[in-house]
Order: structure tokens, then sequence, then C-alpha cells
């Protein structure tokens, strides 16, 4: 469990399509294998600590001519921001993803001060 030392806690989220790759025939569309795709993602501001981050798939475009196979996690959560890392492997092909995130976390309170 996160226990946080103050009472402000702030939560930011996100959806945002993490590729596209049918439109420029990019590799997890024609590529076979192990393939990753990361993106850095940065907060709208930043938490006074890491937050604890979850991503989910929001949308998935994939092929029907082979198993679909994917993993997505956050990797290198900071308090600025963090990178959403897709992967999938063997034949599978993959038009598009979109991913919907979530962050939660100590916040800044607006009465504290910065004295040096």
């Amino acid at each position: 469990m996160k226990k946080f030392s103050n009472d402000v806690v702030g939560i930011c989220h996100g959806d945002v399509v993490l590729f596209s790759d049918f439109e420029t025939d990019g590799d997890m569309w024609t590529g076979d294998g192990p393939r990753q795709m990361r993106r850095h993602m940065l907060f709208d501001e930043p938490f006074t600590a890491p937050p604890i981050v979850t991503v989910s798939i929001s949308m998935w475009d994939m092929s029907n001519v082979a198993n679909g196979r994917a993993d997505i996690k956050a990797e290198d959560v900071t308090s600025e921001g963090f990178s959403v890392v897709f992967r999938t492997w063997g034949d599978t092909k993959v038009a598009r993803i979109r991913v919907a995130w979530t962050a939660i976390g100590p916040a800044r309170d607006d009465e504290m001060w910065d004295l040096y």
C-alpha cells in the first residue's frame, strides 16, 4: 500500500493514441517477433513524489489473421511523468492502440511554502 504524508492527493489522467502503424506500414502492423513501442507522458503539473500510475488499452485495432498478443505497462515513473510501454510478439499485427492512464499521488498544496 502506498501511503501519503500529506492530505493533498492529485489525480491526473489522459487518453492518447499510442501509435497508428497501419497508416504508415509501421513495424507493429507489418513486422513480427518481439516489438515494442514506448512513449513518454508528462503530467499537467508535477506531483511532490512519484505517483501510482495505471495504464489500460482503451481501443485496440488488431488483425484477425493471428492471435492478439499484448502487454502494456507504465515504466520509469517520476513526479513529472512516466513512459507507457506496449509490447507484442509472434505474428500479431497491431494496426493501432489507444491508451488510457491515471496517476494518483501526493500533490502540492497551494498553502505550502518553499523557504529555501
